[in-house]
């Protein structure tokens, strides 16, 4: 038989062969063989040979052992489905797009399970924050297919993609919104999914209410680990008490926040405020700048810190005041008095106090786990940026529940940098202990280093449960405030508007993308004039738009063994041509790209190769032939050429076995020869 290219897969990464492809490289001797239901030789793993490796072989229960741990109807469910393989594809909108070529922001419009199941193979690993605000258990309706029988083809029927007659998603109705169970069943494999894309520095910020707060924190325990928890932020999301509550008016939300790692990730220091600088000033017009006093005296005691000082005025002060210390030693004292580094008071008879520069502070200040609606917004804020925004028909339509932009962007500012930020307990510089220990308590924070940042790789911010896309504005304004290199993935479902069903403005995500394209036109024109600042890049403002829908290749239909010849014959039929005849070249080069593991944000070039059109991917990494012919001046160029990967249609070959012999035995040979540094690796579709 001649040799055959490698075939690329047609679904998303395959979570569960991940996990064991890792076990095994942990464990190899606790994999061994057995035999399937079906009589079949498979892997398997031998657990109690794991427990053993572990150190927790133990003597069991007969039964299920007892356990701490959060468990509910449905969970086994919702596991499966995290481990089941999504064959569905990003279809590009290029006339609902800005800047589609150039662009990393990417707006997906679809069900975000069956999203984070695409996005696994490109961003496994990458992403540097995430935020989402899922919908809230109320007992108010909300829209995600999640009762495992409901899959792409609901979407589709759904979404308008396919034929049905008023499909729709299983809905949380307000019966059922007094239990927990549907709502952990909708978030347990979002967020299973969502970790799998943070980078080991990453981290994620979720909004929440009282209703599921604890479930939340729980099921983040679950997922990403105790010990991974950062803090709950409390965020006053109104600026009025509402005195028509029953009980007591609700004034905020929480905002529960875990790293992948907490021992790497580390929060970026905030800008400090006005008042903050106002503290510092220079009376007796140190050349080293503003200062303020700090305390020296601490109640910790300190074995050299008991010891009587003279004034310059001559007044003795026998020590520092009952029940405390002296911070630093007599000679310490003596050589920051040299320096001028202690204030006597203007007529120097005060007692002591140490002088901290405000230019040997680090320009921040420590996050702080609750947020005032004066600082980050409220909730009627974010109203008004929504209606200043996008031209809505009637009131209705607008979101009863939208986070203002400057709640986000204070999560972006601690999460995410900007060219260069201040990050970590790394180093204090000049600045002393109790310098250090006075800061903190106002504030302000001493620690930090400066960390430079690529502007070639920007900080990917990914928000799956995007409503009206404040995520997206908010990343464009920081940018804008702090040149930061910030780039961003939404997802949004395309869920109708009650009563909207004429107009632009028909789904939620139609909003949002709205919303977008206004942003991107307000701070362009805010920016038109002016010239640019030293060496930084233009900011990226585009929007490239993405659907969720089924793939471009007709996928295998698995059928029962008693089927009948002539039904058979009939599916082979459909696979003679494999690829929908609705699908265009772009169709088809987003959904390789993704089944590949290539962003789709990707730079593509278009080249011309043996009078055939090429597509070459993020820096020839991928060589791509969509034509349906291939010939073998097409294959040496390509070999000449030199990509990492080569991939071109099967049916291209025309039958010709011989020929795609060939080009197999082409590939291998350039790849043992000396001078080919890196394989070429040659698939087709």
């Amino acid at each position: 038989m001649a040799e055959q290219p490698e075939q690329i897969s047609g679904t998303s990464l395959d979570i569960a062969a991940e996990k064991r492809a890792q076990l095994k490289q942990l464990f190899p001797t606790v994999f061994s063989e057995s035999v399937d239901a079906n009589g079949n030789l498979v892997e398997s793993v031998d657990f109690e040979k794991l427990k053993a490796e572990l150190g927790t072989f133990t003597e069991l229960y007969e039964n299920r052992r007892e356990r701490y741990g959060m468990d509910w109807p449905g969970k086994k469910e919702a596991l499966k489905l995290i481990q089941t393989v999504s064959t569905a594809t990003l279809k590009p909108c290029r006339e609902e797009s800005v800047n589609f070529d150039t662009t990393e922001n990417l707006f997906i419009e679809g069900e975000n399970l069956e999203v984070l199941k695409l996005l696994q193979k490109s961003y496994y690993g990458k992403v540097k924050m995430i935020y989402i605000d899922p919908p809230y258990n109320t007992g108010n309706e909300f829209i995600y297919p999640d009762n495992y029988s409901e899959s792409l083809a609901t979407y589709l029927q759904y979404a308008g993609l396919a034929d049905a007659e008023g499909k729709k998603f299983s809905t949380n109705t307000a019966n059922e919104g007094r239990f927990h169970t549907k709502w952990l069943n909708m978030m347990y494999p979002r967020l299973y999914l969502a970790r799998n894309l943070l980078r080991d520095d990453g981290v994620i910020f979720i909004s929440i209410d009282d209703n599921e707060v604890s479930n939340l924190r729980k099921l983040c325990d679950e997922i990403f680990g105790e010990e991974n928890f950062i803090a709950t932020v409390i965020w006053q999301k109104v600026y009025s008490p509402k005195n028509s509550a029953r009980h007591f008016s609700v004034d905020h939300d929480f905002i529960l926040i875990y790293a992948k790692h907490a021992e790497i990730w580390m929060p970026y220091l905030l800008p400090r405020t006005e008042d903050m600088e106002a503290r510092y000033t220079n009376p007796d017009d140190d050349p080293r700048g503003p200062w303020k006093p700090g305390d020296l005296s601490a109640r910790n005691y300190y074995g050299a810190g008991t010891y009587p000082v003279v004034c310059p005025s001559g007044r003795v002060i026998d020590g520092p005041p009952p029940g405390t210390y002296w911070r630093v030693s007599k000679i310490r004292l003596e050589e920051l008095n040299s320096d001028g580094r202690i204030w006597w008071g203007s007529d120097g008879n005060n007692v002591p106090a140490i002088k901290r520069f405000l230019t040997e502070v680090k320009a921040g200040r420590v996050p702080q786990t609750l947020w005032t609606y004066d600082e980050v917004g409220h909730t009627q804020e974010a109203k008004k940026e929504l209606i200043s925004l996008v031209d809505f028909p009637n009131s209705d339509m607008v979101f009863d529940t939208p986070k203002p932009t400057r709640l986000i962007q204070r999560i972006l500012q601690i999460a995410t940098s900007a060219g260069s930020a201040k990050q970590g307990d790394l180093g204090i510089g000049a600045a002393t202990l109790c310098e250090r220990e006075a800061d903190y308590g106002n504030g302000i924070s001493t620690t930090g280093t400066d960390i430079p940042q690529k502007r070639g790789e920007p900080e990917i911010v990914l928000d799956f449960f995007a409503g009206s896309g404040s995520t997206m504005d908010a990343v464009f304004r920081q940018n804008a405030e702090d040149g930061g290199n910030r780039s961003c993935i939404i997802v949004q479902l395309p869920e109708p508007i009650p009563g909207a069903n004429t107009g632009p403005l028909r789904t939620i995500a139609d909003i949002g993308k709205e919303r977008i394209r206004r942003v991107i036109k307000k701070l362009d024109a805010e920016d038109s004039g002016k010239l640019p600042f030293g060496n930084v890049s233009p900011q990226d403002r585009g929007l490239k738009v993405l659907k969720l829908d089924k793939s471009n290749f007709k996928q295998w239909q698995a059928l029962p063994p008693d089927t009948s010849p002539e039904i058979l014959v009939k599916q082979l039929k459909l696979f003679i041509d494999h690829i929908d005849a609705k699908a265009g070249p772009e169709d088809l080069l987003y959904e390789i790209l993704i089944k590949e593991g290539f962003q789709p944000s990707e730079h593509i070039e278009t080249l011309t190769m043996a009078g055939k059109t090429v597509y070459a991917v993020a820096q020839d990494g991928l060589l791509l032939c969509l034509e349906n012919e291939v010939n073998t001046e097409l294959i040496h160029a390509v070999a000449e050429y030199g990509p990492k990967r080569f991939i071109c249609l099967d049916a291209a070959f025309g039958g010709n076995d011989q020929l795609k012999a060939n080009a197999v035995q082409t590939f291998a040979a350039l790849n043992m020869s000396k001078e080919k540094a890196n394989p070429i690796l040659f698939k087709t579709v």
